[in-house]
């Protein structure tokens, strides 16, 4: 948490005139130290504390460090959506609103699962994937999970439909469960890339780059995963964990569940869906 590193428009002696990339140097000293970043939540619409953390953005990708961007961060895309078109290591996390909010900035005519939904004609969830990957090709195949009633997740080349159940009452912050999660599962990522553990398979140095190459490697039990592929599969799983953390919220506290309360699911969910290696339902 590095929100008593930010600078606001109250902190700095002109907010017109500021050095947004020496404002963001206590920050930036500290990303080598960083596998993930997650960015957004809680980081509020101030002026000059987007900027720096723009600056953030912009050096985190010239080292290739994945980071994930929910609720106000995606406001910082809105505004310029080249701090992140093309960077093949991060995941936008847009709900309904954010969604056509992109779609606008990007002058990209897409409905969101909504609107598709009010439409009720044909397959619905393909409607769904087709314009979450239109969105991902206008941003150069970033990767964009689009929550909603099914989680659509897309780089542009290839879609996954996370449609775990989920609880039954939507509570503000919800999303923040889903960005920490992602967070994790990025840096777990990174480790499995750096090869800090034995996976026992077979090195892999083909790019996943077609549909058809995605399935393979997952359906692979001795091959190594691309990073095209694992990104896709921990947007998967952090969105499922999400889902299934809703569940379980809903299914102990009903009506009067609130965000804080999937907290105390994650450990529970990662069990039932992910496990433990030696058991583990998921190949990661």
């Amino acid at each position: 948490m590095v929100h008593p590193l930010l600078p606001s428009s109250d902190t700095v002696k002109d907010p017109n005139s500021i050095d947004a990339p020496s404002l963001a140097g206590p920050i930036i000293a500290m990303l080598s130290r960083l596998h993930a970043l997650v960015i957004g939540p809680g980081l509020g619409r101030d002026g000059v504390t987007l900027k720096v953390v723009a600056e953030v953005i912009r050096e985190a990708r010239s080292r290739s460090i994945p980071f994930v961007l929910d609720a106000d961060g995606l406001l910082i895309v809105t505004q310029d959506p080249s701090l992140v078109n093309g960077y093949k290591e991060c995941i936008l996390t847009p709900n309904v609103v954010e969604f056509g909010r992109l779609a606008k900035a990007l002058g990209v005519k897409v409905a969101s699962q909504v609107e598709i939904a009010k439409g009720g004609n044909g397959d619905t969830t393909s409607k769904a994937s087709d314009a979450c990957e239109q969105l991902s090709q206008a941003l150069g195949g970033v990767t964009i999970l689009q929550k909603g009633p099914q989680d659509v997740i897309s780089n542009g080349v290839t879609s996954i439909i996370s449609d775990v159940k989920g609880g039954l009452k939507r509570s503000g912050g919800q999303g923040d469960t889903l960005t920490g999660s992602l967070g994790t599962l990025l840096a777990w990522r990174a480790a499995y890339h750096d090869k800090l553990w034995d996976s026992g398979e077979q090195d892999n140095e083909k790019e996943a780059q077609s549909k058809e190459d995605v399935q393979a490697e997952l359906n692979s039990e001795n091959k190594r995963m691309s990073p095209t592929t694992t990104l896709l599969l921990a947007a998967w799983a952090g969105s499922s964990i999400t889902r299934e953390c809703s569940r379980r919220a809903f299914a102990t506290k009903g009506r009067s569940m609130q965000a804080s309360d999937l907290t105390d699911e994650v450990h529970g969910a990662f069990l039932r869906l992910i496990g433990e290696p030696d058991g583990s339902k998921t190949h990661l």
